[in-house]
């Protein structure tokens, strides 16, 4: 019995990743799984309940005894395993024929090294992935239909039921097979990144990888941009309907919006000073609404359903103070400045979070662009600070960032109660995580090799754009700025 494509993808990559950690354990001298340390239960490297022999490439014993390993490059090694794993896609009859070219050569051992495969993603890319757009963009009306369905109709619901319980499905809800074909395109976009990083600079392997990495990099950022401005809209809408203006109506539905965070916090009044401030009856519930452009001071309900609109202000219109050095009763306490609010005024109001990362992920959505915190990390400097994720975190808040195994941030920003925030490498991306899974990059010698890997990846997706700046012969001009080291955190 075979596992399901998506689990044994899954299981290959899991174990890729965890080799690719365990290499930069070893570079940074810490301990690792093979080295008498219990490992933890998400490092652990274990290929389950399948009747394949799911190995990597270099440990097919076709390729042990051919004595390949003793003439290839590190580099190269890598690229055979990208293609290896490209093999156990078609291998457990995906049902796509993006490599039915290579599959005689390389899958059948007629050649064991595989030359390239970026040419073919390229050309299926610009030919027969645009399918994919509109399919990934209508996601969500997929399955709001599927669970109105099961919701109304029994015996569907019944039938899914014994569907999901089917040995060949493994335990896999309906819906996870919704979203396979999108990350089929965002795996071969990891895929190429990798083929990328470890291609001899100025190749026409490297021409033909960044030539693919733009075109996947397009689909998928079509694809991102249509379910997001769909989900914004529906959740503007929903958002719209709880609010109550009790003077001066906002109009908040708008194509140019989208929430960044939402939440209750603790507004404080009162001298600073007096003993009265650790009294209750000083602290009053709000509930804040921040839009990219705009911020809504609300008080819910009695009922908890409705929302009565207090104050507004424009986003570019807000400053914060942190009151860290004021004492410890002040810890989690900032000051917020509505230098312009909806009756053209400036007011203050002090507010008061659960947590001093609760605080701190309040100023950086209030107010990013401080010049004291959450600085740009652009600068291509080997001793910022970096950390490499060990466990794959979903991103529970708007606010949050979702990381995979093998990812490597920059931190703009840590606290004491277990969280960072970060800016991933290969995209950009930024935004809070927990501190348990990731480790810190403690060479820096792997930390200018990930940064060069990282401008690689980066000269890809600047595309036609950079290569118009770059003709120029200037760049958009950055303000000096501070990346924290490790010593600052």
């Amino acid at each position: 019995m075979c596992l399901c494509p998506d689990v044994l993808y899954q299981e290959y990559r899991d174990t890729s990743k965890q080799q690719e950690i365990e290499q930069r354990r070893q570079r940074d001298g810490l301990p690792t799984a093979g080295s008498g340390v219990t490992a933890a239960p998400a490092l652990q490297l274990q290929l389950r309940n399948s009747m394949h022999s799911l190995s990597l490439w270099q440990n097919l014993e076709a390729v042990k005894d051919s004595g390949l390993l003793k003439t290839l490059e590190p580099k190269e090694i890598i690229l055979q395993e990208v293609g290896h794993m490209l093999r156990i896609d078609k291998c457990i009859k995906m049902q796509h024929f993006l490599f039915e070219n290579i599959l005689k050569s390389s899958l059948l051992f007629k050649s064991i090294l595989i030359s390239d495969v970026c040419d073919i993603v390229q050309t299926h890319a610009v030919n027969h992935f645009q399918v994919f757009i509109s399919y990934v963009i209508n996601q969500a009306y997929q399955e709001k239909n599927y669970r109105r369905i099961l919701q109304e109709n029994a015996l569907f619901r019944e039938n899914m039921s014994m569907l999901e319980n089917q040995p060949k499905v493994k335990g896999l809800s309906f819906t996870s097979f919704l979203i396979l074909p999108f990350q089929r395109i965002t795996r071969l976009k990891l895929l190429v990144q990798n083929i990328l990083k470890k291609v001899e600079e100025n190749s026409e392997r490297e021409k033909t990888a960044i030539s693919a990495h733009q075109e996947l990099e397009r689909i998928v950022k079509e694809c991102n941009e249509g379910v997001r401005k769909m989900s914004r809209t529906e959740e503007l809408i929903s958002i719209e309907k709880t609010l109550e203006f009790k003077s001066k109506s906002v109009p908040v539905i708008s194509h140019s919006r989208w929430l960044l965070k939402k939440g209750e916090v603790q507004q404080m009044s009162g001298p600073k000073s007096t003993r009265t401030m650790r009294s209750r009856k000083l602290y009053h519930p709000i509930y804040l609404f921040l839009f990219n452009n705009l911020l809504l001071i609300t008080k819910r309900s009695s009922s908890g359903e409705k929302f009565q609109v207090l104050d507004s202000c424009s986003r570019s219109m807000l400053r914060t103070e942190d009151l860290e050095d004021q004492g410890q009763m002040l810890a989690c306490a900032f000051v917020l400045k509505l230098l312009e609010n909806q009756e053209d005024r400036e007011v203050s109001y002090m507010l008061k979070t659960e947590s001093i990362s609760d605080k701190l992920r309040w100023i950086y959505a209030l107010t990013p662009n401080r010049r004291t915190r959450f600085l740009s990390t652009s600068t291509s400097q080997p001793d910022s600070a970096q950390v490499q994720c060990i466990q794959s975190y979903s991103s529970q808040e708007p606010d949050e960032l979702s990381v995979e195994m093998a990812d490597v941030l920059h931190i703009l920003e840590c606290t004491d109660d277990g969280w960072m925030l970060g800016e991933r490498l290969h995209d950009g991306e930024r935004g809070w995580f927990p501190t348990r899974v990731v480790e810190k990059i403690m060479s820096a010698e792997v930390r200018a090799q990930n940064l060069k890997e990282c401008q690689r990846i980066q000269q890809a997706q600047e595309g036609a754009q950079g290569a118009r700046a770059a003709s120029r012969g200037r760049r958009p001009a950055k303000s000096p700025q501070y990346t924290p080291t490790w010593t600052d955190l």
